[in-house]
């Protein structure tokens, strides 16, 4: 089985790391490929920076040249979900999705950690899209950008942790839910400080896909996520 892990911004150490991070938790057999898009911001971090990468990934999961199984689409709260869905014919899961759904089974509500303020809103948009908002205790910002996770993490585990903290006392979640793909590192120093479930996007989104795949199963394709129709696309990046 080869899962193709499509990082959302163009910083390859980013890649490198949530690659590393899908590989340890997939099965005996299970090949993973971190993927780069070519173009776009080297963090994603608000709507035009979100859109923006949607283009972009589709345009690098078509470029890909080799069979594969499944696609991780590995930005929290990012658009283009929708569109791999109608590109492609093997699974698709957004680990914005896949980190609250695992999250739904370990406690009664769950609290995302993310980046900087302004990205909050992608991710309860994308939450309550996929009906996951419901059982979410809050989404709370750490104050730090992206790429501050790898330039200094030292402070981004006190944030990250402070807000998780904050989380299970003031909001009573139950579960943390990790709102980066470039936090799965910090995983056991958040669930040192807390004491409760700490859940990454990126592995639940591995278990997942490998999941549907064994189960034969892929997006229906009867109505809303068909194959597009054949059409004139002018400046279209790349060919459908």
């Amino acid at each position: 089985m080869r899962i193709l892990v499509a990082n959302v911004n163009t910083t390859e150490s980013m890649t490198e790391a949530i690659a590393a991070s899908a590989r340890s938790v997939a099965s005996p057999g299970t090949e993973i490929v971190g993927t780069t898009p070519r173009f776009g911001a080297d963090s994603c971090e608000g709507n035009f920076e979100s859109y923006l990468a949607a283009i972009a990934v589709m345009d690098a999961i078509l470029a890909y040249p080799e069979p594969y199984d499944a696609v991780i689409q590995a930005g929290y709260g990012e658009h283009g979900r929708e569109g791999l869905q109608e590109l492609l014919e093997v699974p698709v899961v957004d680990i914005t999705e896949a980190a609250a759904s695992t999250a739904m089974y370990l406690g009664h509500r769950f609290s995302v950690v993310t980046t900087l303020d302004r990205t909050v809103p992608l991710i309860e948009d994308r939450l309550k899209l996929a009906g996951l908002d419901a059982r979410c205790a809050s989404v709370r910002a750490s104050g730090l950008g992206v790429l501050e996770l790898e330039s200094d993490p030292v402070r981004a585990v006190e944030a990250i942790v402070e807000q998780s903290r904050l989380a299970v006392a003031d909001d009573k979640a139950e579960v943390i839910c990790l709102g980066c793909g470039g936090m799965a590192e910090l995983e056991e120093q958040v669930r040192a400080a807390t004491g409760v479930p700490i859940v990454d996007g990126v592995r639940s989104a591995v278990t997942i896909a490998e999941g549907l795949v064994r189960m034969g199963l892929s997006t229906s394709k009867v109505r809303t996520y068909a194959t597009p129709r054949e059409k004139k696309v002018t400046g279209w990046p790349f060919k459908i």
